[in-house]
């Protein structure tokens, strides 16, 4: 074999092997890259009726991966794997809830993400809350929580903190958690918003800090939870 039919076979071959690792845009790539998901805008290839079209639970449920996302009003968003620190709080506000909750005989239940909680009871929307806690209700161990919790905790993240300060405070509010906490790790300060008997809670919110013993306005005065536990916890 001469030069030339050489560079002939190495040029169809790296051909080959380049058309084997072009890949053509798949569902979840529109899914994922699609407005509200990652801040990024919609890709090209997807149609209007793609563009516009309202997803439901079964969809939600229709995916076979490891990803977190969350369906709020028919759009996923997807959920990034959290930070250490993030875990930590989380950890130590479960625990604090949950010993508050037993010492008062509170016929409440706590529990955190990854728990899906279909918020509107209809089927456009399933939110993971990072912790959250139902009262007085008789709840199947389903595969999800129906209905809006009595009281949401958001942990906020880069990434997270316009969808739980904007998106989510407005529709936990409209779908009935009577309490919600906004922690921001990175000002160390947490945002309580009560829900007054209109449904309207955006307004209406306490501001303290990571030092502060809060109060939990669900337990009516009963509970109240130390976050100097959890600033210890993360060094700070």
């Amino acid at each position: 074999m001469n030069k030339r039919e050489e560079d002939k076979n190495m040029t169809e071959k790296k051909t080959r092997e380049g058309s084997l690792e072009r890949k053509e845009p798949s569902y979840m790539d529109s899914v994922y890259k699609s407005e509200g998901c990652l801040g990024e805008a919609a890709p090209k290839y997807l149609t209007d009726a793609e563009e516009n079209r309202k997803y439901t639970i079964e969809d939600y449920y229709a995916f076979d991966d490891d990803i977190r996302r969350e369906l709020i009003d028919g759009k996923f968003y997807v959920m990034e794997a959290p930070s250490v620190k993030h875990q930590v709080i989380l950890g130590e506000l479960f625990v604090l809830f949950r010993e508050c909750a037993e010492l008062h005989d509170q016929k409440c239940r706590v529990l955190f993400s990854p728990c899906d909680v279909q918020l509107d009871r209809d089927m456009y929307t399933m939110v993971q809350p990072d912790l959250f806690i139902v009262c007085d209700r008789e709840e199947d161990l389903d595969r999800c929580v129906h209905g809006a919790p009595d009281l949401a905790v958001e942990i906020m993240s880069p990434s997270s903190r316009s969808r739980d300060s904007v998106l989510k405070l407005n529709k936990y509010m409209r779908a009935g958690v009577r309490e919600y906490w906004l922690v921001d790790p990175q000002n160390e300060t947490v945002l309580v918003y009560l829900r007054d008997e209109n449904g309207n809670g955006e307004g209406r919110y306490h501001s303290y800090s990571f030092r502060d013993r809060i109060p939990v306005a669900i337990s009516d005065g009963m509970c109240e939870v130390d976050f100097s536990v959890v600033a210890r916890a993360i060094g700070t």
